[in-house]
């Protein structure tokens, strides 16, 4: 039987998570509506409902399961999706419908579904960033949900990659994982307004 260390010598999982959707990564960075060179609130808005229109299903979707990442008592839930609906309900936001919901398979293996949470807590991290960039410019938004946590997003980022390495540690497991990391980059790729790059 191998023991995580064993496994983790021969493929760490967030180096193969972080090959597996480098392209993608990549495409979906420059076709954020917030990669405009000066955007302003209405990119904001176009942003919170794309991240929405990613995040709800996927997060109802988790909720199904009894194990895996949102299950794991090192990280408590976070309200995301209230912090994007509280965004959007401020002064000079405007909100589209929400789109249909993408299907996300109900045999998921756990690997799987903590290769779609690397995605999501991963998105925290870009949040951040986004957040130093245009608190100024969009002020007086305070910019809930790309402020995130008041501690900011590098506890809870530490917190995940240790839950991840534990949980996801054979070769199977990591392929799986890799395989849910792409399709939730996929996902939300669908959503994102490449075309006017």
């Amino acid at each position: 039987m191998n023991r995580p260390n064993d496994s983790a010598r021969d493929t760490d999982v967030l180096a193969a998570l972080r090959t597996a959707t480098a392209s993608r990564h990549e495409r979906l960075d420059s076709g954020l509506p917030l990669s405009a060179p000066l955007p302003d609130l209405a990119d904001y808005a176009a942003h919170l409902a794309m991240v929405r229109d990613w995040l709800a299903p996927l997060e109802a979707w988790l909720a199904g399961f009894a194990d895996g990442p949102q299950r794991d008592p090192t990280l408590p839930p976070t309200a995301r999706l209230a912090l994007i609906e509280a965004d959007l309900a401020e002064p000079g936001m405007v909100d589209t419908p929400p789109r249909a919901a993408a299907n996300w398979p109900r045999d998921a293996s756990a690997a799987y579904r903590w290769g779609v949470a690397y995605v999501i807590e991963g998105s925290q991290l870009g949040g951040a960033v986004l957040y130093g960039k245009l608190v100024g410019p969009l002020a007086p938004h305070p910019l809930r949900y790309l402020r995130g946590l008041d501690v900011g997003p590098g506890p809870r980022w530490r917190a995940f990659m240790q839950a991840l390495r534990a949980h996801v540690t054979s070769q199977e497991q990591i392929a799986d994982a890799c395989a849910g990391a792409c399709d939730a980059f996929d996902a939300i790729l669908t959503l994102a307004p490449l075309d006017k790059q």
